[in-house]
């Protein structure tokens, strides 16, 4: 779907009143093509922006006062102030994600003036397409935008993660803002968790194309001890950081141990545990390894590390669920497709696939119509995007 500028303009005026200079800015969603649970194991990610986006149209005000909508929740307007402490809203509550960033931003010393500001999305809700980044990014230009300041992208990034990790209290990693603030058109970026670095590889949209599914589920799976499933993987790959520490004493992260390390470790270390290991040791070379054949135009190399990808995230990692499978497997079965897996944490949400472009058509209809006719009987949005740029302000 595309965001009318002029619509925007309308809707802003409507619920804000009309006159003075409205800014729009557009903050992209992002997906992973390959790279799952790597980040916070000092791993490789390779993320690319997606043309689905948020749009931010926004206004300055000269009293401190931050008036913040949504075209998603008609008629709810969010209020704060930037001229003493940023309130935090009710826990769960989306105006947490403005109000992190308005309070970040002023602990970084940027002047900060008050904002009438609508927001409109084009993303899918729930999807693990990365919305929340994308809002925070958008926030964060607007209010530069408004102060006639310039920020270098990645120290927006950082100021946006934080505003994510002490607001809505998400502990996200890195790579969805660096995604959403570095993102270079016709390019996903290979990063290295660890030193932070980046490298564009080159997506030539007439070569290659990137098909999304959304499952439309996600499985919320939290044990009897109150833990996450998230958390349980996290705290699984640090036990066997410990073991690993033990033969090699400079582990840091499992970014670390080499292949022949830990299949040394098979027998020895808990089954679970091992096999934890194993898919994130493994993600790591596959992330470097797809972003070195894409350079060398091996689309089918980089399908079959996807598909590698997607069998250790649901044999080794078991973070997926049975409707990824399903579309992931049917993705796999058209003609002129190189390879389909899921993408995100998992339980749910998204696949992605990588094909020509003349085989777009009848992957969509494939997914759309396979999936509507299987057990689980929903209809799935699907869509195709080429490699777009990170946030900017468009007007």
């Amino acid at each position: 779907m595309q965001i009318d500028n002029n619509l925007l303009r309308q809707q802003f005026a409507q619920a804000f009143g009309p006159g003075g200079r409205v800014r729009i800015i557009r903050a992209p969603g992002r997906v992973n093509l390959i790279g799952e649970h790597t980040d916070y194991n000092d791993g490789f990610v390779f993320p690319m922006a997606i043309e689905p986006e948020v749009r931010l149209a926004c206004r300055a005000r000269e009293d401190g006062k931050v008036r913040f909508s949504s075209t998603l929740f008609a008629g709810e307007v969010a209020e704060f102030s930037v001229d003493g402490d940023v309130a935090r809203a009710a826990h769960g509550h989306w105006s947490n994600y403005p109000r992190g960033v308005a309070a970040m931003l002023k602990a970084a010393g940027i002047p900060m003036m008050g904002m009438d500001a609508l927001l409109t999305n084009s993303l899918p809700g729930g999807g693990g397409l990365s919305s929340s980044a994308a809002i925070e990014v958008a926030t964060a230009q607007g209010f530069l935008a408004l102060a006639g300041y310039n920020m270098e992208p990645m120290r927006l990034a950082l100021i946006c993660q934080k505003a994510e990790h002490e607001y809505p209290k998400v502990p996200c990693g890195i790579m969805d803002q660096m995604i959403v603030t570095t993102a270079k058109i016709g390019h996903a970026m290979l990063f290295d968790c660890r030193a932070f670095m980046r490298k564009p590889i080159p997506m030539p949209p007439e070569e290659l194309q990137v098909v999304i599914a959304n499952t439309m589920v996600k499985h919320d799976l939290t044990g009897a001890d109150g833990k996450t499933e998230y958390a349980k993987r996290r705290e699984q790959c640090g036990m066997g950081v410990t073991y690993f520490k033990t033969i090699k004493p400079g582990i840091k992260s499992l970014r670390d141990v080499t292949p022949e390390l830990v299949n040394g470790a098979q027998g020895k270390l808990d089954d679970v545990v091992f096999r934890r290991c194993r898919h994130v040791v493994g993600e790591t070379q596959r992330c470097q390894d797809a972003a070195a054949a894409l350079v060398a135009k091996d689309y089918n190399k980089v399908g079959e590390l996807m598909k590698q990808s997607h069998e250790s995230l649901r044999a080794d990692f078991e973070v997926s669920c049975e409707e990824l499978d399903f579309l992931s497997s049917e993705a796999n079965k058209v003609a002129g497709v190189y390879g389909a897996r899921m993408t995100g944490g998992g339980f749910g949400g998204c696949i992605v696939a990588l094909c020509q472009p003349s085989a777009v058509a009848a992957l969509i209809a494939h997914l759309q119509t396979t999936y509507k006719n299987s057990k689980y009987g929903i209809d799935p949005v699907v869509f195709a995007t080429s490699a777009t740029s990170g946030a900017g302000v468009m007007e």
